[in-house]
């Protein structure tokens, strides 16, 4: 298969995706490489929410704009640890850099700067992540178990997690309702 970089991009599970993981998952991939891809499910609330993480991290929360935010379930893979998708990038400890204005931070100060003073403003925070060893998301592409859309920032950002999924969609011109289970080859 040719050489592809989704990076920054969503991944939507098609109808039939068997991996219940993945069953009906809009996955944001913030790295996408010839040694495979990373990225997080952001449409997968638990039913955690911040306050309750904060709490269970002895962190403070003094924003209370967040209490009620939920903790995302990010992926099957390492899901004992914290990813935090947020923007603007700025300047962490352990960041992934996807793009000039999206990152994805793994190290505690980015939560010690979001219990304390609400920054970075706009955050997905989830346990575990999606990954792909070299390979395998581009053979499951071939198989028709992705669809794959620019992404959007105020899809991730701006929108509640039910309603992503469908925006995602929208942004290739298609109806959730409308997409078959299983498609050709030409």
């Amino acid at each position: 298969m040719q050489s592809i970089d989704l990076t920054d991009h969503f991944l939507i599970a098609m109808p039939a995706m068997g991996d219940p993981y993945f069953a009906r998952a809009l996955v944001y991939i913030a790295e996408h490489n010839e040694r495979g891809a990373l990225g997080l499910i952001v449409n997968r609330p638990t039913d955690m929410s911040l306050a309750s993480l904060f709490e269970k991290l002895e962190t403070p929360l003094a924003v209370d704009e967040l209490a009620g935010q939920p903790v995302y379930f990010g992926g099957p893979v390492q899901t004992d640890r914290g990813f935090v998708l947020h923007r603007p990038v700025g300047h962490w400890q352990s960041t992934l850099v996807v793009n000039e204005r999206i990152g994805l931070t793994s190290s505690r100060d980015i939560l010690q700067s979001a219990a304390r003073n609400g920054e970075p403003k706009d955050l997905i925070i989830a346990l575990g992540y999606a990954g792909w060893s070299a390979g395998q998301l581009e053979q499951e592409l071939g198989e028709n178990a992705w669809l794959t859309a620019p992404a959007n920032e105020a899809v991730l950002f701006d929108q509640p997690s039910e309603t992503r999924l469908a925006s995602a969609l929208e942004i290739l011109g298609i109806d959730f309702t409308r997409l078959a289970g299983a498609a050709g080859h030409a």
